[in-house]
């Protein structure tokens, strides 16, 4: 089998082909984007961990936006704020291209109407969409990509890679609790600070941040069923630094 690190720079560079394509091949390079995921085991896992308690379609009335300007309704997407459903709405996006239950056609010239052709539609398609898609994954699996060899697969990358997931997941668990707008953006800045440690392996950061979030969920009684895998797993990444 492929290292993880072949796996997602495949992946890249079929997002690459994506954003390349003539539009008349976008369905089937989406197609060929979506079988990679499948292919890959940490792909799948992420896509599925991110997926997995994603409401798709409370988001697409989110994300799907018109606005009246007085005059004509102007169509846009607003992408989620966390990466994980950033993740996860793009892929189910792109799922309901590939089933054909959204006609990419309809949607480009609703959502991206450009100057009215469909090339011009499909290359802003893409600056929104796949580019961003291929920049979250670049994001989550950066340690990989940079430092494992294509050889094989190292312990510590594969931990911190199931670490990131988990704390991707964990944004995502949180923006779905009815805590208050400040309260969330508060857990976003200490998850995201908890990654940014991660990376660096900074144990004293590491220690202190979840202490923090430990007690963050604790006193707005938001407590995930992820959450106790993911300091098991911090604490399995502390005695490998």
């Amino acid at each position: 089998m492929s290292s993880t690190k072949e796996q997602v720079l495949t992946f890249l560079e079929k997002c690459g082909e994506l954003k390349k394509c003539k539009f008349i091949m976008a369905t089937t390079k989406i197609k060929d984007l979506l079988k990679c995921i499948v292919n890959s085991p940490e792909l799948y896992k992420l896509f599925d961990s991110v997926t997995k308690n994603f409401d798709y379609i409370e988001q697409k009335s989110k994300c799907f936006v018109t606005k009246n300007d007085g005059f004509f309704n102007r169509n846009y997407i607003v992408l989620p704020q966390t990466v994980g459903q950033r993740l996860a709405f793009i892929f189910c996006l792109l799922v309901e291209f590939d089933r054909d239950t959204l006609n990419l056609n309809d949607f480009l010239q609703k959502y991206f109407p450009e100057d009215g052709s469909y090339f011009a539609s499909y290359q802003a398609f893409c600056r929104v969409i796949v580019s961003n898609l291929e920049e979250l994954i670049r994001q989550v699996f950066k340690d990989k990509i940079e430092s494992e060899p294509i050889s094989g697969n190292s312990p510590r990358a594969n931990l911190l890679s199931s670490v990131l997931i988990s704390i991707e997941a964990e944004k995502q668990y949180i923006s779905e609790t009815a805590i208050s707008e400040d309260e969330k953006n508060s857990s976003y800045k200490m998850l995201s600070a908890l990654s940014g440690a991660v990376k660096k392996g900074d144990e004293d950061l590491i220690d202190a941040l979840i202490c923090g979030y430990n007690y963050f969920i604790l006193f707005n009684k938001c407590v995930s069923d992820n959450v106790a895998s993911l300091i098991e797993m911090l604490a399995q990444f502390e005695q490998i630094l």
